[in-house]
């Protein structure tokens, strides 16, 4: 079996249990790369549910048909609880990212994940003019 088809049968809980380290490690990099003063401190405006939430929302326009089913497997996965930080709706849309970002890397594409989450948060000048970053 090859690592694409492979990384498709894993189960979602396992995916989103990786996909929330990658998204982590997205984040660190990120953040020690743009020398952030104090990058533990930052990374908690980037791994909440409501945030991850919100990135869906820029990214679900940019994913294939594959990503996207992924991503739904993720996000329509039972939850048998849910953080107080959070509502249910952006729970479940933080695993269907986190399921995407896992399955993305068992694929080998961090090509992919660093694109994803480069559209999701870091953003150009003309960009930020338009909104307020994170």
């Amino acid at each position: 079996m090859d690592s694409k088809s492979e990384a498709s049968q894993y189960p979602v809980s396992s995916l989103a249990y990786l996909g929330d380290c990658v998204f982590e490690l997205c984040v660190r990099e990120y953040l020690v790369r743009n020398n952030e003063a104090h990058p533990s401190v930052k990374s908690l405006e980037y791994v909440t549910a409501h945030v991850q939430s919100g990135a869906v929302e820029k990214l679900l326009p940019l994913l294939d048909e594959e990503e996207t089913s992924i991503y739904k497997r993720g996000r329509n996965t039972g939850h048998t609880s849910v953080p107080k930080s959070s509502s249910a709706g952006e729970y479940r849309r933080a695993t269907g990212l986190e399921s995407l970002f896992g399955w993305l890397y068992l694929q080998g594409r961090k090509d992919r994940i660093d694109e994803l989450f480069s559209r999701a948060f870091v953003q150009t000048e003309e960009d930020t003019s338009e909104q307020e970053f994170v």
